[in-house]
């Protein structure tokens, strides 16, 4: 397998994409922020002294999908028709789940900008509880699952199968 992102001479380049087929693309990514009980039972309760935590984690998931190319280098832009971000929270282990799913017919895939979506989502996190846990920790953060384009299906359980 060769390094697609780079030109003969072996410098940086931009997929050509314009000969690929349009195909229907999707991506899904994870991440978690692990944080104190006290932090987390203050996300819970929704009394966080910068506003509702979720919701603002949220929005900076949407918004940082759509702005992945800005943000990596040799990503195309792209018109994405679908990015959900959720949360699911664990009180046992003080930690919040981050999801997120991203969706076109395109080109190319959306890889990256799901694992942006759910990258940005636990930043986010981080900036609002920070003042109550400076110490959280953020990750892993992995593709789940992509569909569309040459390779088809792909999911993380088949690849740590064959690891």
């Amino acid at each position: 397998m060769t390094l697609t992102h780079l030109n003969q001479q072996g410098e940086a380049s931009m997929v050509d994409v314009t000969d690929k087929d349009i195909t229907d693309r999707s991506a899904r990514a994870q991440s978690a922020v692990a944080m104190s009980r006290d932090a987390f039972a203050q996300l819970k309760a929704g009394n966080n002294k910068k506003g509702d935590v979720l919701a603002t984690a949220r929005i900076a998931g949407i918004q940082a999908a759509k702005k992945t190319a800005d943000l990596i280098p040799l990503c195309h832009p792209l018109a994405l028709t679908k990015v959900q971000v959720d949360f699911e929270l664990d009180e046992a282990a003080s930690t919040v789940h981050i999801s997120s799913y991203c969706r076109l017919a395109g080109r190319t895939g959306v890889e990256m900008e799901a694992l942006t979506a759910a990258s940005v989502a636990a930043l986010t996190i981080y900036d609002m509880c920070k003042a109550v846990d400076p110490a959280m920790v953020i990750g892993p953060t992995k593709l789940q699952e992509k569909t569309g384009g040459k390779r088809g299906h792909w999911t993380s359980d088949a690849a740590e199968t064959k690891s």
